[in-house]
Parts: C-alpha cells; sequence; structure tokens
C-alpha cells in the first residue's frame, strides 16, 4: 500500500502547492471535511490534478491518463488521488442545502379557531 502510495506521489507531481481560498479559506486539513492524507494530497498535487481536470494539460503517464478517463467517464475512483478530487469537486460544485430546526409550514390546519371572537369583546 504505502509502494503504491509513492507511486502515485511521483506520477503526480505539482510544481507549487494548491490553495482554494475561495471554498476553504482556513485551509483544507481545517476545513473539517478532509481527512490529513485527503489535505495533503489536495496541497501537494492539486495544480496538476485542476489542469489535468479542466484539460489544460496533457496526461504525462498512465496514472494520469487513467485519473483522466475516470473524470470524463464517471468510473468508480480506484485510488486516494482520484478519490479526493472526486469528494473535492463534490464539495466545491454541489449545492449545499441548509436545514433548520425552526420555520413554519405553508398550510393552515383546517381546525383552525381564532384564539378570541368578537363576542369576547362585549364582556
Amino acid at each position: 500500500m504505502d509502494q503504491n502510495l509513492i507511486n502515485l506521489r511521483n506520477a503526480f507531481v505539482s510544481p507549487r502547492a494548491f490553495y482554494d481560498d475561495a471554498n476553504f479559506p482556513r485551509g483544507f486539513s481545517r476545513s473539517g471535511h478532509f481527512t490529513l492524507l485527503e489535505a495533503q494530497v489536495l496541497e501537494q498535487h492539486g495544480v496538476l490534478l485542476k489542469s489535468l481536470y479542466n484539460k489544460q494539460s496533457e496526461p504525462q503517464n498512465s496514472f494520469q491518463l487513467q485519473f483522466v478517463n475516470v473524470m470524463e467517464q464517471g468510473m468508480p475512483s480506484s485510488n486516494v488521488i482520484e478519490r479526493t478530487w472526486t469528494k473535492y469537486l463534490k464539495l466545491t460544485t454541489c449545492k449545499n442545502k441548509f436545514h433548520t430546526l425552526f420555520g413554519r409550514s405553508r398550510s393552515v390546519p383546517d381546525s383552525y379557531a381564532p384564539l378570541y371572537s368578537s363576542a369576547d369583546d362585549d364582556l
């Protein structure tokens, strides 16, 4: 397993660190969405992964070609880099649902009765 991770890291060498201050201003590791390994993968290889995903650069080896095929065809991810990038895309491109404990019902039940009536005003 460690040898496979070393091969993946060597296959996805990136020229600089990747940061997404728009979506994760405190960093990937402090966001609460990524494990430490996933945050490290994004920071170290995110620039190359983004350029491959956006088709700004061509795949240079079989691992990169497999990454591009997985992203284009929606195949299941087979390694930590593909899974991490898929998770990153899901978090940054999907709309978040907002749930609250408070709210109003949209309809008033038929058994609604006013608390007082005009006859109570005569008292």
